[in-house]
């Protein structure tokens, strides 16, 4: 795409963040923005990060693509008064400095109110945590993640790659975006406080959010609030002659695809079995029944026929068959990277599309300093007027936004309410013969805790697209909308009449975000997908079991990538609306999810590429670790993680297990000859742990400088300390649950308002509202209309729950 028309062109980011969350400055790079990146002399420490290939850092490679690199003498006056220049010069503001960093050097104190400085960190510049450090493996421990993975009965699972630092940095893009939205129209600018610790526990199996179809409507809290559940019981793995599949098997619909493949001698052939929860009572012989089918027949002949039958299939892919894939070299999902010298890779191009065009990498990394002379050269020319701001600390980013949500599930229902949370009016577009899937409830109840979580905020429409007239009154709607989401299977939209191609004739400056499974093009487009099969046919569920068991999947729990794709697409809809605000032009924004699982296994992907069969299952000692991370604790099924990296981290270590002769030792005193000895290490470190809790173990080592982090349990946290002085809870008042619960606040704390939580709306709950207010029907149409069927109200039980409730 032409960087012109890409949608942050023209802004201007200063990424000052020493190798921290270094994908949040490459994402808005690929949106268009001119990143630079400031370097000090020599560069920077992630210019050697693992992993590396004949001397060049493949982390670096993938994750500095795009941007400008400015090398600066960092303790010298007159390049310290070139920074402050760039920094006063910038849009957005990439702040990872260590504590004190900026102050020392008298940079602390320059004016930001008219630009969004985005103060980056491992647990947020307030509470308790503040001085902690993390890695990946602390923020998946402390974030609620650890807890929940792995087999029962066995050592929890750190999850593959590194999760927690990827997402995170695109969180860290969706707020900066949403706060220059903002700030471009009226609201505050100044510093964003960022955590990566929250953003763990937002983004990848909030304890509080949104859960799977097969969770029927309970929330993870519910399902596992203290250890690992069961696997692979909602979304099963079957050995086959060539590897494994894996099915999910939600609706009645996919059920009947199934049991005519099972064949109609089965036990489950009565058509009570068409419900989840019936089936659900018998799963483990259901199971069985498939696993003797599948055994002997090969992985591909079971996708085809599983396609064939309706039934929702994916193989089980390893990272070397996801390069090979067909419909991922269909889609250009991987292109070539130069490295080094006569070095060149293969890397996920990128997260989003624009107007049907890949955002991703256009250029490779920069040399060190490339661009010095070219950025500071424009230092010599005025700076770009500030953005007009009234500096409303009362306004809410997206405010007269208006979102009409089409979006079903997980991912769909997520990225509204993340619009919904800022500001924007949102309205929740549904039909009682095409029901989202969340409002599905195990006991019948007519509000499910997972629904409420994701959709919390909005209105909802009932209104029938299977009908002409139904059509014509969303298209009335979209001409006075400014977002229309979806997340259906490709061509779905364009079935009924409201594809892109129509609904930008009705509103030329139209923004349409659609998410799905496999993206919109390529031979496996349109083949039915949810989480479970996304991660099978990425190489995520190959990844996350343990190292030398052939089974042990254990990714069935999770619901990445949809919390993620969700925040994805919320940003690239808020770039979306820049360029609106510059050109006049809408346009479309477009997520494919399994695209979005590559992406953070960027330079995994790179290496494999390099370097075949290098990508595999590590388990609980992550790559760059010379030894194990997990370690048990006193008491039962307590663990905590310990990350040891450098020399300075293995001093500490020692010193605070009281360890001098390890100190003393010469063999230990490198990472390579630590890695020698490792089984001696971690058996002297658990014997230590153990006799701790790791609430202790987590002090004590963070105290000495050391990353550590206790195994939170979900009913653990609305207690922690750091989430409460942040306030990272707030309390959801919701009609048709038996309880006020706990859900999340804000992305960031800065100088926005927290969000407004309000319930979520019942089925039609406000289509007469709708109706009258922005469609101007008048009351003996609209109920013409609903006794037609076009338009679908409330009904009137749930009108009588309303009138009941009391919100105390």
């Amino acid at each position: 795409m032409d960087k012109v028309n890409l949608p942050l062109s023209g802004v201007r980011v200063v990424e000052l963040t020493f190798g921290k969350l270094e994908m949040c400055g490459r994402f808005l790079a690929d949106l268009g923005a001119e990143v630079i990146l400031v370097e000090p002399r020599g560069g920077l420490a992630s210019r050697q990060a693992t992993p590396c290939y004949r001397g060049a850092s493949l982390h670096f490679a993938s994750h500095n693509a795009n941007k400008l690199s400015v090398e600066l003498d960092l303790d010298g006056a007159e390049d310290l008064r070139r920074l402050e220049q760039l920094l006063q010069r910038a849009e957005i503001v990439l702040d990872a400095a260590p504590p004190g960093w900026l102050r020392d050097r008298g940079l602390d104190r320059r004016p930001c109110a008219h630009q969004v400085v985005l103060n980056l960190s491992d647990f947020g510049c307030t509470g308790p945590y503040a001085g902690f450090s993390a890695t990946n493996a602390v923020l998946l421990a402390m974030g609620g993640v650890l807890a929940r993975s792995g087999i029962k009965g066995s050592e929890p699972l750190l999850p593959p790659g590194e999760l927690a630092v990827e997402t995170a940095a695109l969180q860290a893009a969706w707020v900066a975006l949403s706060a220059y939205w903002s700030l471009l129209n009226g609201g505050q600018g100044g510093r964003f406080d960022f955590s990566a610790y929250e953003a763990t526990l937002q983004i990848l199996d909030p304890g509080m959010g949104v859960t799977g179809s097969a969770a029927g409507g309970r929330s993870a809290l519910e399902l596992a609030p203290r250890g690992r559940p069961p696997v692979g019981k909602g979304y099963p793995i079957f050995p086959c002659r060539d590897g494994a599949v894996r099915i999910c098997l939600l609706n009645p619909r996919q059920w009947r695809g199934m049991s005519d493949w099972l064949g109609d001698d089965h036990p489950f052939t009565d058509p009570s079995f068409a419900s989840l929860a019936r089936r659900f009572k018998v799963i483990r012989e259901i199971n069985a029944l498939i696993a003797e089918l599948f055994r002997d027949q090969r992985a591909a002949d079971l996708v085809a026929e599983g396609q064939r039958r309706g039934v929702p299939i994916a193989a089980v892919a390893s990272p070397d068959q996801v390069l090979d894939d067909a419909h991922f070299q269909a889609r250009h999902s991987f292109v070539d990277l130069s490295v080094a010298d006569g070095v060149t890779g293969r890397v996920p191009g990128g997260f989003v599309e624009i107007d049907g065009r890949s955002t991703g990498i256009r250029r490779p990394a920069p040399s060190l300093g490339e661009h010095t002379a070219q950025v500071l050269g424009n230092l010599t020319t005025p700076p770009p007027p500030a953005p007009v701001a009234t500096g409303d600390p009362a306004r809410r980013p997206f405010s007269g936004i208006r979102v009409l949500d089409l979006g079903v599930i997980v991912a769909g229902a997520e990225l509204g309410r993340l619009l919904a949370d800022q500001g924007a009016e949102v309205i929740k577009i549904e039909s009682t013969a095409y029901p989202d899937g969340l409002r599905q409830t195990l006991d019948g109840q007519p509000m499910s805790i997972s629904f409420a979580q994701g959709s919390r905020g909005k209105h909802s429409l009932g209104l029938n697209l299977r009908d002409p007239r139904g059509v014509a009154l969303f298209k009335s709607l979209v001409a006075d909308s400014d977002v229309v989401l979806s997340n259906f299977k490709p061509g779905t939209l364009e079935s009924l009449g409201i594809g892109y191609d129509v609904l930008s004739r009705v509103k030329p400056d139209l923004i349409m975000a659609d998410s799905s499974a496999l993206g919109n093009n390529g031979p496996l487009s349109r083949s039915m997908g949810y989480g479970p099969l996304v991660r099978a046919c990425t190489g995520l569920t190959w990844l996350w079991r343990y190292p030398g068991r052939a089974e042990g999947y254990s990714d069935s729990t999770t619901i990445f990538p949809d919390h993620f794709a969700a925040r994805i697409s919320a940003a690239a809809i808020a770039a979306a609306l820049v360029r609106r605000r510059r050109t006049g032009a809408g346009g479309q924004v477009s997520v494919c999810q399994a695209e979005t699982i590559l992406g953070v296994f960027s330079s995994q992907f790179l290496e494999e590429s390099l370097r075949p069969g290098s990508f595999v299952p590590l388990g609980n000692r992550p790559a760059g670790e010379s030894l194990a991370t997990l370690f048990p604790c006193a008491g039962d099924d307590e663990w905590c993680v310990i990350s040891v990296r450098d020399d300075r981290q293995w001093r500490g270590l020692c010193e605070a297990l009281d360890r001098g002769d390890w100190l003393a030792d010469p063999r230990l005193a490198s990472a390579s000859g630590r890695h020698a000895h490792a089984a001696e290490l971690e058996a002297g470190i658990a014997e230590w742990t153990g006799r701790r809790s790791p609430v202790d173990v987590r002090d004590r080592l963070q105290a000495a400088g050391v990353p550590a982090g206790n195994m939170l349990r979900l009913d653990e946290m609305t207690s922690d300390p750091q989430l409460s002085a942040r306030v990272f809870f707030k309390i959801l008042r919701q009609p048709g649950l038996p309880a006020p619960t706990p859900t999340e606040n804000v992305p960031a704390i800065g100088p926005w308002p927290e969000p407004d939580i309000r319930p979520a709306p019942f089925p039609g709950q406000h289509t007469r509202e709708i109706s009258r207010e922005i469609l101007d029907l008048d009351a003996a149409v609209i109920e013409q209309l609903v006794d037609e069927g076009v338009l679908e109200p409330m009904a009137a039980d749930i009108e009588r729950l309303l009138s009941d409730y009391n919100p105390s």
